[in-house]
């Protein structure tokens, strides 16, 4: 490659090449795990980018996963939105957690296309610090316009997804399939990200969720354990959902 050329390309951090991590630092939050953060380009979450969460079911850890960088965003002062979370959050563990419960906000839209849209909204706003939605339906082409969206400001974007999504083209720069893995650990491979592959899958030893609510489903961030887990949740421990404007 010309040199003038190369040089160009790695002062540029919203072009990649996929032989090297991009040249130019990218914003990021770290994800709090290490051995994952040394895999993600710019040593953390991207900024302004979706970030695709792959997995089938609920309750591998996936929340405790997010957790560390939520609670870093906290400390920034910053919002937090959750759209479409598949189960009602118990606040005690969340609070018990880190995660600053008068700074988090649920958006629980009727079925069909208002949780993506309410996505996008929000995405294009820049309001929340982080964004973090369940979708069983996205297409590439709202993936594509939930990129766009989170572009265009600088907030953490996670979008949960069916596995099966892994064969799916998608716009979103970082796509990660979870699974459960061996003694208990996360397994997460990296199926897409601004550099080269991985070498393999990596192992992430997280909390394993293991309470249940009576009528057998897992808790929403079920990973979030300790004593307050296994307390019901009081009706003062809830707060109205205002629509995303």
């Amino acid at each position: 490659m010309n040199p003038q050329l190369s040089a160009f390309l790695d002062r540029r951090p919203d072009v990649w090449r996929g032989d090297r991590f991009a040249g130019a630092p990218l914003p990021a939050v770290a994800s709090g795990h290490a051995v994952l953060d040394r895999e993600l380009p710019g040593g953390g979450w991207p900024r302004g980018a979706l970030t695709e969460i792959l997995m089938d079911g609920q309750g591998l850890g996936e929340m405790t996963l997010l957790l560390p960088a939520l609670v870093r965003l906290r400390e920034e002062g910053g919002w937090t939105l959750l759209v479409a979370p598949p189960h009602p959050l118990h606040a005690p563990a969340w609070a018990a957690a880190g995660v600053d419960l008068a700074r988090l906000v649920v958006v629980s839209p009727a079925p069909g296309g208002d949780a993506l849209w309410a996505l996008e909204q929000a995405l294009a706003s820049g309001a929340p610090a982080a964004v973090v939605a369940w979708s069983a339906t996205a297409d590439a082409r709202a993936v594509r316009r939930l990129q766009v969206a989170a572009a265009a400001g600088r907030g953490l974007a996670f979008l949960f997804r069916p596995a099966r999504a892994a064969a799916e083209a998608s716009a979103a720069p970082l796509r990660l399939l979870l699974a459960a893995g061996e003694a208990g650990d996360l397994a997460v491979d990296i199926l897409k990200r601004r550099g080269p592959p991985p070498a393999a899958p990596l192992c992430l030893a997280l909390p394993r969720p293991v309470r249940r609510h009576a009528h057998g489903q897992p808790l929403a961030g079920a990973a979030l354990r300790g004593p307050a887990a296994t307390r019901p949740l009081r009706p003062a421990a809830t707060r109205p959902v205002h629509p995303v404007a």
